[in-house]
């Protein structure tokens, strides 16, 4: 019911193949197809045996942003109505996060979804924003409603700088 893209997408030492079904049976065909939506081809075309390599095996690494859109591919596979992103393109640069954005709207289109991200770009499209401070909702809304507040601008710059400094604890 629920498919989650997270900020640090592990894979399994294992082909992308097998990473992407996860255990479920899919053709080779729809893998493709997801491989394909989720903007990964370029990935895919560079391994040495394609969707059949092995990551994790004898320096065969992909980068953060290359396992997170292997991961994508994955939730797009599953199709699941409830999906969860948690910072989904932190490791993507604009170029790339930009094509990552298609694929997230083809990912998200009537579905449930609840975004985590600290890039104001990542949740431009969003029907409803809850900021959350020490654990508390401080504001929540549309996101025009919010972007023309310049207390909510100011707390977002504010928050960034925090963010950037290492002043803000995770949990």
């Amino acid at each position: 019911m629920i498919s989650f893209v997270f900020q640090e997408s592990n894979l399994f030492k294992d082909t992308i193949y097998n990473n992407i079904c996860m255990g479920r049976n899919y053709t080779r065909q729809e893998v493709m197809n997801a491989i394909k939506e989720a903007q990964c081809e370029e990935i895919i075309e560079k391994l040495p045996n394609g969707i059949d390599t092995v990551v994790k095996e004898e320096g065969l690494y992909l980068s953060g942003g290359e396992q997170q859109r292997i991961t994508l591919a994955r939730a797009l596979l599953k199709d699941a109505p409830i999906i969860i992103l948690d910072e989904a393109t932190s490791f993507l640069d604009v170029e790339n996060e930009t094509s990552i954005q298609e694929a997230l709207n083809s990912l998200i289109k009537d579905k449930t979804v609840i975004i985590i991200a600290h890039r104001m770009r990542t949740i431009r499209n969003v029907d409803k924003i809850v900021v959350l401070e020490d654990g508390k909702i401080v504001e929540e809304g549309k996101p025009d409603e919010l972007y023309s507040q310049e207390d909510y601008l100011l707390r977002w710059w504010i928050f960034r700088q925090k963010v950037t400094n290492g002043y803000c604890k995770t949990y």
